[in-house]
């Protein structure tokens, strides 16, 4: 992915708040019965019902998310948890500092 695709991915309100509700998942996120909210990531339904969405518009904005980059995916048991991938976010840090 370029970086014009990148930043179309952040171009995105309901993407955005989900990135920042990731960035501290134990403040926005209820303890999970499967999973680690650090460790392993933020269980998707737990996800879509708090931005207030079905699970297939979430994975489209988490397959947008995670073809940037910006979030990582881990299966556990018939769930997806997702997490940031705070490389991918020095790498931003960098690209905006360069312009």
């Amino acid at each position: 992915m370029n970086d014009a695709d990148l930043f179309r991915a952040l171009g995105n309100e309901r993407r955005l708040q989900i990135l920042g509700w990731l960035r501290d998942p134990v403040a926005h996120f209820p303890p999970q019965r499967d999973g680690d909210l650090v460790e392993d990531g933020v269980c998707g339904q737990f996800i879509a019902d708090k931005i207030g969405i079905n699970a297939s518009t979430l994975s489209e904005h988490m397959r947008v998310l995670q073809a940037s980059g910006l979030v990582t995916a881990k299966r556990i048991k018939q769930w997806t948890f997702y997490r940031r991938n705070d490389e991918t976010f020095a790498m931003i840090a960098s690209i905006v500092d360069a312009i």
